[in-house]
């Protein structure tokens, strides 16, 4: 039997939850080419908002072409600029002949070499030396424009972890580079985001930056119970079981609704249930999955210091005032200047957050292993 609850992996179809208000103002930025960034905390689904607008584009829109990148594995300039073409060259043209074409028509002074794997899916190299290309990389990062004039099309194009361009070396003349070319382009537009909140706020929210306002800014946000509620009874009763609104909200409130941990959280409940899940089943999913990943948080724990161990343990057992006095000796924190930087280095880390002010953690599992198991602080 097919699984009812997706996580680890793009959602997509009846996968998919919510996000309608997300959805449609996406929609509206691809369909005028309006530049997005979206930024969010890791497993927000923000690669499942993009999938799921590109999708409905698709089948809406048959001249809009939506070129997919994702930077994951992608360190060095030269990389990039490889994969950006290749990446272009199969989002608007349906067979290798084309590619190889419109490769040697546009890409002519870089000397493209073009290969092809046993399924004759072709792939770009170019035959200059890093060097040139370096100098004039002009042809590719304007690649996307002058196809789609062209041929008579649009192209939205996504880069995915574009928060890995900052990497590179000499990060900041290649972004004022990029933007230069992406800012220029009129049938071109580009959705950028990535799973490092931090970083990418680094990019686009510094006035110092090149990135600054480069286009609509979206801060995703949390799935709300009041819409995880339903989803998670119609994937149970599609599958012959069920769960009432108290148990599935009791499932979305232990995870503090994180998308990721939501659909894990519900599949793991799913799979312990015969016909109806019931409270004493979600919880013992709840505390099933935090035994799961305890050698995982463990292996995180090693790598702090006992300052910054001792930091998480006040914020474990809710304390509000961390540089106080009688916080800093209570914990044996150190110094008022220790609780500035160990804030800050968590933050960058990710493992923790702002929220209105107040201190939270990213990983709503983490925190639940911190107080369960590790401080043994009870609820």
């Amino acid at each position: 039997m097919e699984m009812p609850f997706v996580f680890g992996k793009v959602a997509t179809g009846e996968n998919f939850t919510d996000r309608s208000e997300e959805t449609e103002r996406l929609l509206q930025n691809f369909q005028g080419l309006v530049n997005t960034t979206i930024i969010s905390p890791r497993r927000w689904g923000k690669s499942s908002l993009v999938a799921r607008v590109a999708e409905l584009i698709q089948k809406q829109e048959k001249s809009l072409k939506i070129c997919m990148i994702d930077l994951f594995n992608v360190r060095t300039e030269e990389e990039f600029y490889t994969l950006l073409a290749n990446s272009i060259l199969k989002a608007v043209s349906t067979k290798w002949e084309e590619i190889v074409a419109d490769a040697k028509h546009f890409l002519g002074r870089l000397v493209p070499r073009i290969s092809f794997s046993t399924g004759q899916d072709a792939e770009v190299s170019f035959g200059v030396s890093w060097e040139e290309l370096q100098r004039n990389p002009d042809e590719v990062l304007d690649l996307a424009e002058a196809l789609a004039e062209a041929k008579g099309i649009r192209v939205m194009v996504c880069v995915d972890e574009f928060q890995n361009v900052a990497y590179f070396d000499d990060a900041l003349a290649f972004q004022k580079k990029l933007r230069a070319h992406w800012q220029r382009h009129s049938r071109v537009g580009y959705c950028l985001f990535g799973s490092k909140r931090h970083m990418l706020l680094e990019v686009f929210a510094d006035p110092s930056m090149p990135f600054y306002k480069f286009g609509d800014l979206l801060f995703l946000q949390k799935i709300a119970k009041v819409e995880w509620i339903p989803f998670i009874q119609r994937r149970f009763e599609d599958t012959g079981k069920t769960i009432d609104t108290a148990e599935a909200g009791r499932l979305v409130d232990l995870v503090d609704n994180h998308p990721y941990y939501v659909q894990q959280l519900a599949q793991q409940v799913w799979l312990r249930t015969s016909q109806k899940a019931d409270l004493n089943l979600v919880e013992a999913a709840y505390n099933g999955l935090i035994d799961q990943l305890s050698l995982l948080f463990l292996n995180l724990m090693e790598t702090f210091s006992n300052a910054q161990i001792a930091f998480l343990h006040a914020l474990i057992a809710g304390e509000k005032q961390l540089s106080s006095k009688r916080v800093l000796q209570k914990y044996t924190i150190g110094t008022s200047g220790n609780v500035v930087r160990i804030r800050q280095n968590l933050i960058e880390r990710e493992i923790l957050d702002t929220k209105e002010d107040a201190l939270v953690f990213q990983d709503p599992l983490f925190e639940g292993w911190l107080r369960k198991c590790y401080f043994k602080c009870g609820e």
